[in-house]
Formats: C-alpha cells, sequence, structure tokens
C-alpha cells in the first residue's frame, strides 16, 4: 500500500461518541501510535453527540496533547447521522474513515481498510469477525439486506473506509448511516470489504436497544423503494395501477355474465367495480404526480453536484493566488 499512497495523502477517521468517557484516552494513544506506521497522514475528528458525561472534555484535553485531534460538539443527542454528517462537514480528509469510540474495533486495524480504497476501491466495508452479543441479530439482518439490495458483502453495518466524493453524491437521512454502502452502490461506487477483528467492550455500555430492529428493517424497506421505484415511479404506481383497473374490468364482465345470462343482478360486484377502477385510476394520477418530483430530485442533484464542482474548483486554484 505504501507506494500507492502518498505521505500528503490525508486520511479522515470520524468518531461519533456518546457517553464514553472511559474510553477517549485509550483511543487516542492508539491512533498516535497507527499513525507512525502508516503510510498516510490521518487526522481524528471525534463528534459528542449529547454526552452527559466528561466526554467532551476528555476530548478537549486529548485534543491538547495531539495535533492530529478535531472535534464539535452536539448539545442534544440526534443520532449517529446527524454525527456523521457533523464529522463529514468537518473532516479535511480524501478518504473518511467511520470508527466508532468504544474501542471494539481497534485503531489497528484502519489502514487495512484503507488498503482496498488505495486498491481502487470507493468504498470498504468491515466484515466482524469474533464471536459478539448481537451475531444473531446481524446475521439475520444482513442475510435480509443481501436478498434485498442484492451486494455481496457480509457486513452492512460495520467500520468503513470510503472516498470523500462518495457521501458528497448520495443523501442520507436520519439513521440512513447504516445503508450507507447500499446508497454508494447504487450510485454505482465500487464497493469491497475487509476482515475486521471486533473485541468485547472493556468500559461503559452498548447503545443497542431492540427498538433499532423494527426501526432499522423498515429504513431497509425506504431505501429499497427510494432506489428502485422512486427513480421510475410511474413503472410502480402504473403496475398496481394496471391490475387494479384490469381486475376491476375482469370483475364488470363477470357481472354483465351474471346479468344477462344468468339474470341475476348483483350491485355489490357494481361497487366493486367502481372501487378497484378509480384506486386503479388514483395510482396513475400517483405515478404521474410522483414522476414530476423524481424530475426534480434529479435536477436539484445535479445542480448540488455542479456547486461541488464549481467549489472545488475554486479551492484549487486559491493556493495559486
Amino acid at each position: 500500500m505504501a507506494d500507492k499512497l502518498a505521505k500528503n495523502f490525508l486520511v479522515s477517521t470520524i468518531v461519533p461518541a456518546m457517553n464514553e468517557e472511559g474510553n477517549i484516552d485509550e483511543f487516542c494513544a492508539q491512533y498516535a501510535k497507527m499513525l507512525e506506521s502508516a503510510p498516510f497522514r490521518g487526522e481524528l475528528v471525534y463528534i459528542d453527540d449529547g454526552s452527559s458525561d466528561g466526554t467532551l472534555q476528555k476530548i478537549k484535553d486529548a485534543a491538547q496533547r495531539y495535533d492530529f485531534i478535531r472535534f464539535a460538539s452536539h448539545q442534544r443527542n440526534r443520532g449517529l447521522t446527524e454525527a456523521l454528517q457533523t464529522g463529514f462537514a468537518l473532516a479535511s480528509g480524501d478518504v473518511f474513515v467511520f470508527y466508532p469510540a468504544d474501542l471494539q474495533y481497534l485503531p489497528e486495524d484502519i489502514p487495512s481498510l484503507i488498503a482496498k480504497i488505495a486498491d481502487g476501491a470507493d468504498i470498504c466495508t468491515g466484515w466482524k469477525q469474533g464471536k459478539y452479543n448481537k451475531r444473531f441479530v446481524s446475521k439475520i439482518y444482513n442475510g435480509f439486506s443481501r436478498s434485498i439490495f442484492g451486494l455481496k458483502v457480509h457486513d452492512l453495518n460495520s467500520v468503513k473506509a470510503f472516498r470523500r466524493e462518495v457521501v458528497e453524491n448520495i443523501f442520507l437521512r436520519k439513521d440512513w448511516h447504516r445503508y450507507l454502502v447500499v446508497l454508494a452502490a447504487s450510485e454505482g461506487y465500487r464497493v469491497e470489504e475487509e476482515k475486521i477483528p471486533l473485541y468485547d467492550r472493556t468500559w461503559g455500555e452498548s447503545k443497542f436497544s431492540f427498538w433499532r430492529i423494527p426501526i432499522g428493517v423498515l429504513d431497509m424497506l425506504a431505501v429499497k423503494f427510494q432506489i428502485t421505484f422512486l427513480r421510475k415511479p410511474l413503472l410502480f404506481f402504473g403496475v398496481i395501477g394496471g391490475c387494479s383497473v384490469g381486475l376491476g374490468i375482469l370483475v364488470g364482465l363477470y357481472a354483465i355474465y351474471l346479468r344477462y345470462a344468468l339474470g341475476q343482478g348483483e350491485r355489490p360486484l357494481l361497487y366493486l367495480v367502481m372501487l378497484l377502477v378509480g384506486v386503479g385510476m388514483a395510482l396513475f394520477l400517483m405515478g404521474f404526480l410522483s414522476e414530476a418530483m423524481a424530475a426534480v430530485k434529479e435536477e436539484v442533484t445535479d445542480l448540488r453536484k455542479k456547486n461541488q464542482a464549481i467549489l472545488k474548483e475554486i479551492q484549487r486554484r486559491l493556493p495559486e493566488k
């Protein structure tokens, strides 16, 4: 990897932290040791996400000892996705790394993630190795995700390294950080994975709760809907609407057969025909409106990308003046 990454290559490790005061000093010490032999420059970007203990003060004290630390804080807990977005805005690196603050992943493994980026990947996700309490839940969740999104990676909810442009070109809603790999792959970015050891937490408590399971499943369906049907909404609503109208026509033909062939009038069938055809036409209308919204979204995304390109060009030329 050393011949592929120059020393001026900057890697920003973004570490959201909430009530992790007992892990800050050790994490910083291990990060400093990792940088001594790493073939890249590094900065450690801490985001205190509304901690109620001494986490923020520990970060400030560490920043006095290590010149590679940058930090920001939230007045209240905003969640992991917003903490990462704050870190993205603060970071200066060419490549971003997402690492938790609990020391279940050690900084010494960061270079192995960066190696895949150096070899041409746009995003490298970690594949947890070792025993852990949520292994069964994680296995079900990742298996379900692979089947829905068609990705050949084992672990979506782990540490990650990715080029800066990846997060500049995708949109993350609340709690969508766990689908960063999925969203990147949907935009055509090359995805790789690397085995990363997972260790037991030695200080503090896990932030995992039961409610993350149903929330994660619903978010999974929302992401799937956005990257497939919302790109061609008329196809989605049109197919369902067409099926509804077609079923209404069949029911209508059956009602006509009953009326004129058997002399039986079934008024409920007439109501059913009206309902099916009405729902079908409403779905077609929703499809047309969604197509208009999708077109506007694409134009806004295109403008955002052009603005980012202009800003990069301005930043590139500033040192030359």
